[in-house]
């Protein structure tokens, strides 16, 4: 994890549970005698990172519906401290693109590093979710994109300047890409279950072209606004999408990094780009 991600170190579960008194009936006892959760569980999963956003970011409100993602905290933390990094100390505002019902990235990015934040999501329930979990804070907007064929279009308004932008996009083509994924990944945990660990509703997990052409479509539209955001990001999970995604942004012309991110065992990255003033 990055150096400056409190959660490097590891998490202490009863202090969680002290803070958050619904995450003590999921605490489960190790052969160590540690503490832990069965990561194998939504429930669980729901409940530890509502314990670390309150004990962590003094984070009060902050409410689910059922089946949508389950964002890991800490990860969600490193992508915003390594875009940190590359805007530099004197950033004040970002727009995260497709925040989802939790609006965790606004939250966090507010709350880390006092960022001015807008979320925008295509579905009208996540919409509305998001705004509820945003409500008390003033420094946070939500936004509804209602045309699907857009991603930023009428997101950046006119007038706007973003230090950058960021995006968890839908990872799978498909519900049964998906599917495949979450069975392989419970096999890895030790444990089959009908739903998904992280849950996840259908916006949130695939889309037509999975997140290669959700990609390469944002890339597309960025040169439409590339005067009003200094770098546009995003995150990539599959590694062989990188090099289309290099040979589309040469083509438009942008200028480009690729930023590793590592947590535990888990290797990811974003790719991160501009476009000359």
């Amino acid at each position: 994890m990055h150096q400056r991600n409190i959660h490097r170190y590891g998490y202490d579960f009863v202090k969680l549970a002290k803070t958050h008194p619904a995450l003590e009936s999921h605490l489960i006892t190790l052969e160590t005698g540690a503490h832990s959760i069965d990561f194998s569980k939504a429930a669980s999963i729901l409940e530890f990172n509502t314990a670390l956003l309150k004990h962590h970011y003094n984070i009060r409100y902050w409410k689910l519906p059922p089946n949508t993602l389950y964002p890991p905290i800490p990860g969600r933390a490193d992508y915003l401290h390594h875009i940190a990094d590359l805007v530099g100390k004197k950033a004040k505002k970002g727009l995260d693109i497709g925040c989802g019902a939790s609006a965790i990235y606004p939250i966090l990015g507010n709350a880390i590093y006092n960022y001015e934040m807008v979320g925008t999501d295509v579905d009208e329930t996540s919409f509305n979710h998001a705004v509820d979990n945003t409500a008390k804070n003033d420094a946070i907007t939500i936004r509804h994109q209602a045309d699907r064929s857009n991603i930023l279009k009428d997101m950046i308004l006119d007038g706007e300047f973003y230090d950058f932008t960021m995006c968890n996009p839908p990872f799978y083509a498909s519900k049964e890409e998906a599917d495949k994924a979450n069975l392989k990944k419970q096999r890895n945990l030790g444990t089959v279950e009908n739903g998904r660990n992280f849950s996840g509703v259908s916006h949130e997990l695939y889309c037509n072209g999975g997140e290669a052409l959700f990609i390469k479509r944002m890339i597309k539209e960025s040169v439409q606004f590339k005067d009003q955001v200094g770098w546009f990001t995003s995150l990539v999970s599959k590694s062989q999408h990188l090099k289309p995604l290099e040979k589309q942004l040469t083509k438009a012309g942008a200028i480009y990094h690729i930023v590793p991110m590592e947590s535990g065992n888990k290797k990811s990255r974003f790719i991160a780009w501009k476009f000359k003033k």
